[in-house]
């Protein structure tokens, strides 16, 4: 009995072992399913009953039957700037690292899904957009494994537009609230850089894009720095802000301000952002 009890638990140790050979992640995917409960607890707990001024009577706790999860209204797009999915997957695993992405798309087009939409994900860091500052709060984060100094693989686009597909209708998400995050952290962040297809993505309705601008005609009053905020660019830095709108929407354009066909683009996304 005794020899028997020993075999069984020197099987468990082995099958242990081969589980955590299997997956290098085993531990970490552990970690997650005990915060997760952790958050679970929180909501399973009902309303306080909170006394009011001096006086007032204290009524029991009505809970009301209204309710639903908050939903993401941004999707903030990445590169990793690191130089595998492996290497990336192992960061946001790392605890002392503090950044995180609810998604993780490798160059061959493999999509790791790593957090839970409905949670916080810390990928936007300090940023801005139109009066929004707590982005992390409102957004999903999608990674691209991409140093950032070379072309995106179509395998990983195309399967960045899948993911993309079931968001946007999942959720809702508005055209213009699909986004890069140099476009919310402009002189802080790059990514995902000139490389980037967003006019490909806008084709299929993830992101603005600007109208063909031949016939356009830019009023005589229009104002370069207040177009660029009504799109969301925060301005304080505006030599920034212009670089992060040219590297969205003209990646080839190197020049210090906006010429005239430069206008005539940044007023054609202005327009469709009121």
């Amino acid at each position: 009995m005794k020899h028997s009890i020993i075999r069984i638990s020197l099987l468990i140790i082995i099958i242990g072992f081969a589980y955590c050979a299997r997956n290098p992640y085993a531990a970490t995917n552990k970690e997650y399913r005990r915060e997760a409960k952790k958050f679970a607890k929180q909501l399973r707990q009902q309303p306080e009953t909170i006394a009011g001024a001096d006086g007032a009577p204290v009524e029991p706790w009505v809970g009301t039957i209204n309710f639903n999860l908050r939903k993401p209204a941004y999707v903030i797009i990445h590169h990793t700037a690191q130089n595998s999915c492996a290497q990336t997957l192992k960061t946001f695993t790392l605890q002392r690292t503090q950044v995180s992405a609810h998604y993780v798309i490798c160059r061959n087009g493999t999509i790791h899904h790593m957090l839970n939409d409905y949670l916080r994900a810390w990928h936007g860091g300090i940023a801005r957009w139109g009066n929004l500052t707590d982005i992390n709060s409102t957004s999903i984060g999608i990674e691209l494994d991409n140093n950032g100094a070379e072309p995106f693989d179509s395998a990983q686009i195309n399967s960045l537009m899948v993911l993309l597909g079931r968001l946007k209708s999942q959720y809702a998400i508005p055209t213009a609230n699909f986004i890069g995050h140099g476009d919310i952290a402009p002189g802080r962040k790059v990514d995902p850089s000139a490389y980037f297809p967003w006019q490909q993505l806008a084709d299929k309705g993830f992101g603005l894009w600007y109208k063909d601008t031949t016939g356009i005609v830019v009023p005589s009053n229009f104002e370069t720095i207040t177009a660029l905020r009504i799109i969301g660019y925060d301005v304080k830095d505006t030599a920034a802000a212009i670089k992060a709108f040219k590297r969205h929407f003209m990646s080839a354009d190197t020049t210090v301000g906006f010429t005239e066909g430069g206008q005539k683009i940044l007023y054609s996304i202005e327009q469709q952002s009121r």
